[in-house]
């Protein structure tokens, strides 16, 4: 990005010129010096932390210590399939809904589409009271806690598998649509061979936009499961705040960092927007 300007006449009826301007790698510095204070070195401090002990000591004994207490195995356990129920149930629920908006003949799937966006504006945690209310209030409530929790959390990061399922739909080339049923291939097969393939991508996003959150959204089944069910991400919360037992909160943060990678890494296969079709 650079400007010319004209300055100086000389006598001999010449300008002198100059150039003001940034160049573009000068622009990132800003993005550096951001990324570097709130990501790069609060990472340092975790594994610094989840590697020392108390004393500063290097060791791996915070690792061993979470491997081998079977509490803490347990609720990872218990973590996991949560976030896997209510990311199957999402899909499930999720996919119909964006299909719909995408392919919607009205002229109004924008606005239908905020409807189900418009709640995350709201606060979380009143929007999880306000849940909770209504289901004590039609008699499902108390009946089982892991349900009650998730339930919560379907509610809650519902909109997070929407949008990105109905952001690869609205783009979706409709001509490929078109030449499979131009092609005789029923509408069961058109969205079996075309659309549903085509969408993975926006179903993988979905999955890693909830899956991992719901791991750590403790207040979600603190209060739909009445503090009786613990999730990993209220076992970190103590270990740094009850507790005050920084490297064995940084140890069980470093856990959840490799099991947010792996499914990265496991879904990461699907995100390349691919626009061609599959076999008929």
């Amino acid at each position: 990005m650079t400007k010319e300007n004209n300055a100086l006449p000389l006598a001999n009826g010449g300008k002198i010129r100059f150039r003001i301007g940034f160049n573009r790698k000068q622009l990132c510095i800003p993005y550096g010096v951001f990324l570097a204070c709130f990501v790069i070195v609060p990472l340092f401090l975790i594994v610094f932390y989840a590697f020392t002990d108390e004393n500063g000591a290097i060791t791996i004994e915070n690792f061993i210590r979470f491997f081998t207490t079977p509490t803490t195995l347990t609720t990872v356990i218990i973590s996991i399939l949560i976030a896997l129920a209510t990311t199957v149930i999402c899909i499930l629920l999720a996919y119909p809904v964006a299909y719909i908006l995408a392919n919607s003949k009205l002229g109004k799937g924008g606005t239908l589409l905020m409807l189900f966006i418009a709640p995350m504006w709201i606060n979380f945690v009143l929007r999880a009271m306000a849940m909770k209310d209504l289901l004590t209030l039609i008699g499902v409530f108390g009946l089982n806690n892991y349900v009650n929790v998730i339930i919560g959390m379907v509610y809650d990061y519902m909109p997070f598998m929407i949008l990105p399922i109905y952001s690869v739909l609205i783009k979706m080339d409709k001509s490929l649509i078109e030449a499979s049923q131009d092609l005789g291939a029923s509408p069961l097969k058109t969205f079996v061979k075309v659309t549903f393939p085509l969408s993975m991508p926006g179903i993988a996003s979905g999955i890693t936009m909830v899956f991992m959150p719901v791991m750590t959204c403790y207040v979600i089944s603190d209060t739909f499961g009445n503090g009786l069910i613990t999730i990993i991400g209220k076992l970190i919360d103590e270990q740094f705040t009850t507790f005050q037992n920084w490297n064995m909160g940084s140890a069980m943060a470093m856990v959840l960092l490799v099991i947010m990678l792996v499914s990265m890494w496991v879904t990461g296969g699907f995100k390349s927007e691919d626009t061609r079709g599959t076999n008929l």
